[in-house]
């Protein structure tokens, strides 16, 4: 019988603990990855959203933005709680059982509470270390213009407070095979 998890935080019990990754690993992680999937729901129905995102460490949130207007704004201010999922993947890992196959992969689950940043010297600093993430050699005010005001109040930005993540990681070479079964020719695992 399956486990009933609606009594637990959403990070409690691990399939395969030993993927499990600390949380040094965790914060270098959200760093480096490149897109963001953002979980919000409204009257039990769930929507998700790639986005590209910001972890400010410092202030233990992740930051995010859209537009002014639209499904991700209406969702938060009517349900805050949120999830962001960032993951990449590698190789296909074959096995000589179905319920063996696998894939390479790094993920983080990120829970907590977005909120709607509205100071505008907050949000422009954090759309300013948004964009140094993924343009670090770019200044504003040198190779692009400053965010202006009119910019700013068509632009929705969030932070995410962290309340609890998780990070796992398989990246073995191949996935689990049995001796019941003739072994794959090695041509699969290439």
């Amino acid at each position: 019988m399956p486990r009933n998890y609606t009594q637990y935080a959403p990070t409690a019990f691990q399939r395969r603990p030993h993927l499990t990754r600390d949380e040094a690993w965790i914060r270098a992680y959200l760093k480096e990855a490149q897109v963001g999937h953002i979980a919000t729901s409204v009257d039990g129905q769930p929507f998700i959203t790639p986005s590209i995102f910001w972890f400010d460490e410092q202030h233990h949130q992740v930051v995010f933005h859209s537009n002014i207007a639209g499904r991700i704004r209406s969702n938060i201010e009517h349900n805050p709680k949120v999830c962001l999922e960032a993951s990449d993947l590698g190789r296909l890992l074959p096995s000589n059982v179905a319920l063996e196959f696998s894939l390479q992969y790094r993920s983080v689950m990120v829970f907590g509470t977005a909120r709607l940043v509205t100071d505008p010297t907050e949000a422009k600093r954090l759309l300013y270390s948004l964009i140094g993430k993924y343009f670090p050699k770019m200044t504003a005010g040198r190779e692009y213009r400053e965010i202006t005001d009119k910019e700013l109040r068509a632009t929705s930005v969030y932070a995410i407070d962290i309340e609890s993540w998780s990070g796992k990681e398989n990246w073995d070479e191949r996935a689990e095979q049995s001796s019941e079964w003739p072994a794959l020719d090695e041509t699969w695992f290439e």
